[in-house]
């Protein structure tokens, strides 16, 4: 039998031991995670099942979360990612008729802790002036100093590794095998519609593990590699970016996406940094300075790359940029047929603006295959 406890005390606890008391809803119990917050109007299934957000705690600055519950083939993952919930209005009912069930029943089924009828603004305030931090959410125990102890023992998202716990296990085929293209895929967290805009685009994808070497996707003879998204800090991961780094000196087309454009930027000798506070939302602007033309952006990223380096870099380009607060959005690899952004042009949630980075690197390939087959 599940423990629940809609309307039971719950408390927020941040690191800085700042504390907020509101009402449970999901699963009774204790979870912990770096917080941050997300400023999507719409997409909370999608953005919950995000595997980026391993190990975070999710504000919502949108007041209503749950209205329209939840539809299974709507998700971006096998199960929700995100550590935990906060939020100020839960509906644990939903007026979508094609929903499977609702947000309150589906955070039960997985274990999901969420603390609602908190000042969500007064938050995401907080957060936004002191920078991300760890923080606890609890509705089975109010005892602050047990809290404490319990908070103390989180880790720092700096320095930690999280792609292994949400990369497949075994790699995987998604597409029509009659497909002309081939790509392989470095799982280091993907959300499902990066697949979906390949597959829909003539590709015939092989999804392997964040850590799979370069000789095992290279044995498949994909046509070009995709480094897909996924949570923690890039820096750690000098495995993977050194198999990025084969897969650039190779001269196969390769797309990074998100976490995927961080270890690009490794593998060609820019660094990364955790950010004061990332960004979560699907209304940031960029520019792409090639095409000199802005697009609204969906996002989630608490890590970025070191522009100064990438302005001296001789080997690297900045080709997009954040409007709001000119951090490097993508970059592309001079002389290799190899490119990366920072947002997420699949979107779900978010605007299509950035859908046409899918189409560039379908083009790239082909021109490659062409190359190919007329050397």
């Amino acid at each position: 039998m599940i423990k629940y406890a809609p309307k039971s005390p719950a408390i927020l606890l941040l690191e800085d031991g700042t504390v907020y008391y509101g009402k449970s809803a999901g699963k009774v119990g204790t979870a912990t995670g770096e917080i941050c917050f997300n400023t999507g109007m719409t997409g909370y299934q999608e953005v919950f099942t995000d595997p980026s957000y391993k190990g975070q705690l999710m504000v919502t600055t949108n007041v209503h979360i749950g209205n329209y519950g939840i539809k299974y083939d709507e998700s971006e993952s096998s199960s929700i990612k995100i550590a935990g919930l906060i939020c100020r209005n839960f509906s644990s009912l939903h007026s979508r008729k094609t929903a499977d069930t609702s947000l309150n029943d589906y955070f039960v089924e997985q274990n999901m802790v969420v603390i609602c009828d908190v000042d969500t603004r007064a938050i995401v305030r907080h957060i936004r002036d002191k920078g991300a931090m760890n923080a606890l959410i609890s509705s089975d125990t109010m005892d602050i100093e047990v809290l404490k102890q319990k908070l103390a023992k989180v880790p720092s998202m700096a320095g930690l590794e999280l792609s292994s716990t949400v990369s497949v296990k075994e790699p995987y085929y998604f597409g029509e095998p009659s497909s002309e293209v081939k790509i392989s895929v470095m799982d280091e967290g993907v959300k499902t519609n990066i697949l979906r805009c390949l597959s829909d685009r003539g590709c015939y994808l092989k999804v392997f593990p964040y850590n799979a070497t370069f000789e095992e996707m290279n044995e498949w003879e994909p046509d070009g590699f995709m480094i897909s998204n996924g949570p923690g800090d890039p820096g750690v991961m000098e495995g993977v970016v050194n198999t990025v780094k084969q897969i650039v000196d190779s001269s196969k087309p390769l797309f990074g996406i998100c976490l995927g454009h961080q270890l690009l930027a490794e593998a060609c000798g820019i660094s990364t940094f955790k950010m004061f506070n990332g960004h979560r939302g699907i209304n940031h602007p960029v520019k792409n300075l090639n095409r000199d033309h802005s697009e609204v952006t969906s996002q989630n990223h608490g890590f970025s790359i070191n522009r100064e380096e990438v302005e001296k870099s001789d080997i690297v380009e900045i080709t997009h940029v954040n409007l709001n607060d000119d951090s490097v959005e993508g970059i592309r690899v001079k002389g290799k047929p190899a490119f990366s952004v920072q947002h997420h042009p699949e979107s779900a949630p978010g605007p299509h603006d950035s859908r046409y980075l899918f189409d560039d690197f379908i083009k790239m390939v082909r021109s490659h295959m062409t190359e190919k087959v007329t050397a």
